[in-house]
């Protein structure tokens, strides 16, 4: 497993937790029911932030995080691909220095390590560093953008530039929302032009309110020309978990998540689903060669009830859509992949 180390744009030693860095890598805490805002339908992610500023206290102007940065090294570790491509069902595959990532496969690498007294009851990160501090009780991953410019190959030494790119406030039907979009570049052994370059939105919104009423289902689309049934047990959940490090027990303590955060079952993580809808691509055209991804969560989907991935290329030749849907055929996450 990779380790990460950096410093923010002062100079300062921090570490960014998957929480703070708008990871992909949790969806939940809303209770039952996906959230849908006015930025559009969102898949949740679970952090339990810090409450409101003090009663008399100024709430800081946000938009100041404009421009922060922050930078993490780490290298591409062999085992890490390996691991993945099991837990995806696939056979063993020769992983071996100059091996290129797959689309996706980079979110292995750069991970939080928070020390367990810097967790939190549900097991995330506690907050703090590199996002700006808004006092608002949940936050949702909404999707990201992704442009794949060359390849990143095991053996490579990488680094990461973070930077919150904009932030901006508005009021909706359901109270503040505060919308995040923190850019990413990854660079590999010490090269001027960014391989990847990455946007993760991020939203934080109020508290769910007694009354609040869930956002109607999406259809999916039709018209699917590869389509793909997964049962997510909790075994795939925890062994993606521990790929990316990622504590929260949403993921893989059933009493906990059932008892506490009130779903049915164990969440499955939103960058696994989209991992999967790349890896039906992998699967159905693997001389594929993925030059840019955009991908947004609607809805929570949940372990031991069967999921199903979708594909159909575009008119274009050069573009496909790429869908979940859940056990009831809802769209669970829209996207669109461009090849070159």
């Amino acid at each position: 497993m990779s380790g990460a180390n950096g410093e923010d744009g002062s100079g300062k030693a921090s570490s960014m937790s998957a929480g703070d860095a708008g990871d992909a890598s949790d969806v939940g805490n809303v209770g039952n029911a996906a959230i849908a805002s006015e930025a559009g339908a969102l898949d949740p992610v679970s952090d339990r932030l810090a409450g409101p500023p003090a009663k008399g206290a100024e709430a800081p102007d946000l938009r100041r995080w404009i421009g922060r940065s922050e930078t993490l090294h780490d290298e591409v570790g062999p085992t890490p691909v390996a691991a993945l491509n099991a837990t995806l069902d696939h056979a063993p595959i020769a992983v071996v220095t100059g091996t290129a990532l797959l689309p996706l496969w980079h979110w292995l690498y750069f991970l939080p390590l928070p020390r367990a007294s810097e967790t939190g009851v549900d097991g995330h990160p506690k907050r703090g560093g590199f996002l700006p501090p808004v006092a608002l009780p949940r936050r949702m991953w909404a999707g990201g953008q992704l442009e794949f410019r060359t390849a990143i190959r095991i053996g490579d030494a990488i680094v990461r530039t973070s930077t919150i790119d904009d932030v901006t406030t508005k009021d909706g039907r359901s109270g503040r929302l505060v919308f995040v979009k923190v850019r990413h570049e990854v660079r590999c052994n010490g090269a001027a032009e960014a391989a990847l370059v990455e946007f993760h939105d991020i939203v934080y919104r109020e508290a769910q309110r007694p009354g609040d009423a869930a956002p109607p289902p999406q259809p999916a689309p039709a018209g699917a020309l590869w389509q793909r049934e997964i049962v997510p047990d909790p075994v795939l959940l925890f062994r993606y978990s521990a790929l990316t490090f990622n504590g929260h027990r949403i993921h893989y303590d059933r009493s906990y998540v059932t008892g506490v955060e009130g779903y049915p079952g164990l969440v499955v993580h939103g960058p696994l689903i989209a991992t999967l809808l790349l890896d039906l691509l992998r699967r159905e055209r693997p001389e594929a060669e993925v030059a840019a991804f955009r991908f947004k969560a609607l809805r929570p989907t949940f372990d031991g009830r069967p999921m199903q991935v979708h594909g159909a290329p575009a008119d274009d030749g050069r573009s496909l859509r790429l869908w979940a849907t859940d056990h009831e055929g809802w769209l669970t996450m829209d996207a669109t992949a461009t090849l070159r």
